[in-house]
């Protein structure tokens, strides 16, 4: 099942257009594992009808790794293709080797960073065979990987490829909207616990049965001996890093909640100064995030210390909150599944306040105040302070509009007290926390529900002039 990507399709074919021309083109192609890089390409090639030669890397010596790409591009078997001394060598025979077949191809080089890795000359051989013979043929060469740093750092003026790429594309996770495609016969409800639960990562979603319940997914897809999904984590975990029971203690600290420096210190028993290392390497694998308040300036962010640590990945965030405990302690399957359940409405909420915001930043793209959305926000997030919490907030500093949402994903709907706080408690702390204590800002009020207000409710957010947001309408707006 291919799905979406109709921004990345018209990207790579305009690559074809451009490269019909005789040029030819130098392209990165990275994201996360499992984010359907692979699949992307599968799709792409087939509509272009060119020759196409791919090859992966894995961890091993450099002559292997060669002698398997030279199998790859001649389409022979491994045993008969001969060892190169260098990348140089190669390189140079692949020059001479697509200019007796003249005819324009793509070549495709997956996991490059396990070759760089293997021999760093690879990259610099490249640039000085791509200077001097590959640039001037009509060959459409992919660089593709998994680990988005060492992918990025291509781009970088330290790097050899730098000046020569003539393109780039990081592959995204599928968004919300894509689910109902993927779960046709769910209801919205699910499909946002869900979408919590493993995010668009199109590989989770194909591994999930759409003709069973997300309840049945969980007992007989994701907890079921010898998934995926159990696996997953420490697969991609003993990928990329060493050490691994430092990350694993920081990696639970924040999905049980521990979310400052000294909070994730005291938690998993790690020193302040040894923990800044290891959430770098975290927040570059873009499995972690450091988040501020979208209430501070920018001067404010940069000497900001009220930073706090979240799992970007909403699938590390169920495996560690909920996933690793059950295996730790081999809990029986029918009583993880009924703690999952108990506990998935406040664990879906997160997502929920997600989807929110990014409900926001979609109204915003028009650039111009709807009915919907009163002002048009320069920044979407949330605030925190000693005084208040607010989840969900959006902020345009030249206007100096403000708007704060609540959220509410419960079964009953939303009572006037909610919108009585949200305005009349937290909105006054939070002007507090605001330049020039909230002098001259105007303030907005949205409700985000699942299940909509009582008529009280509703009376006293029209009295406020506030928004409502139900989860059909969130839906809709998340699909424009």
């Amino acid at each position: 099942m291919f799905i979406d990507r109709q921004q990345e399709l018209a990207y790579f074919n305009g690559i074809l257009t451009q490269s019909s021309s005789g040029q030819a083109q130098l392209l990165l192609l990275y994201g996360r594992r499992r984010v359907g890089k692979s699949a992307l390409l599968q799709h792409w090639v087939e509509y272009s009808g060119l020759p196409i030669t791919y090859w992966q890397a894995d961890r091993e010596p450099s002559a292997l790794q060669r002698k398997q790409f030279f199998a790859a591009i001649t389409k022979t078997p491994v045993a008969e293709a001969p060892f190169m001394d260098s990348w140089a060598a190669f390189w140079n025979w692949l020059a001479s080797h697509l200019a007796q077949e003249m005819s324009r191809q793509i070549i495709i080089l997956d996991e490059l960073p396990f070759a760089s890795e293997a021999d760093p000359d690879m990259l610099v051989s490249l640039q000085h065979a791509w200077d001097q013979q590959l640039a001037y043929g009509n060959t459409i060469f992919l660089l593709c990987g998994s680990n988005v740093r060492a992918m990025e750092s291509m781009m970088q003026p330290h790097s050899p490829l730098y000046g020569r790429l003539t393109g780039n594309w990081e592959l995204h996770t599928l968004p919300f909207h894509t689910l109902r495609q993927f779960f046709p016969a769910w209801d919205g409800a699910d499909r946002v616990a869900l979408y919590s639960m493993v995010g668009g990562v199109p590989a989770y979603l194909t591994w999930l049965d759409p003709k069973r319940s997300l309840s049945d997914n969980l007992r007989e897809v994701l907890l079921a001996e010898g998934s995926m999904f159990l696996a997953e984590p420490l697969l991609l975990l003993y990928d990329e890093l060493r050490e691994l029971s430092s990350y694993l203690a920081i990696l639970r600290a924040i999905s049980h909640g521990h979310r400052s420096l000294s909070a994730i210190s005291n938690e998993s028993s790690i020193s302040r100064t040894s923990l800044m290392f290891y959430l770098s390497r975290l927040i570059e694998l873009q499995l972690v995030e450091r988040r501020l308040p979208v209430t501070l300036t920018e001067a404010q962010q940069r000497r900001s210390k009220r930073g706090r640590y979240h799992l970007r990945d909403p699938y590390f965030r169920f495996y560690f909150r909920f996933v690793a405990p059950h295996l730790q302690l081999q809990r029986p399957i029918q009583e993880t599944v009924a703690h999952i359940l108990n506990n998935l409405p406040d664990f879906t909420k997160i997502g929920f306040e997600t989807l929110a915001r990014e409900w926001i930043a979609k109204q915003a793209q028009s650039g111009r105040a709807t009915s919907d959305l009163p002002f048009v926000p320069e920044a979407i997030g949330g605030h925190w302070s000693r005084r208040v919490q607010v989840d969900v907030v959006a902020i345009n500093w030249r206007t100096r509009d403000i708007l704060l949402g609540a959220c509410d994903w419960s079964l009953t709907p939303v009572e006037p007290q909610m919108i009585v706080d949200l305005v009349e408690k937290k909105a006054p702390l939070l002007r507090r926390d605001l330049p020039d204590e909230g002098e001259g800002w105007t303030f907005h009020y949205a409700v985000f529900t699942r299940t909509g207000l009582t008529e009280a409710a509703q009376a006293e957010l029209l009295i406020r002039g506030g928004l409502t947001i139900h989860l059909s309408h969130l839906e809709r707006g998340l699909g424009l």
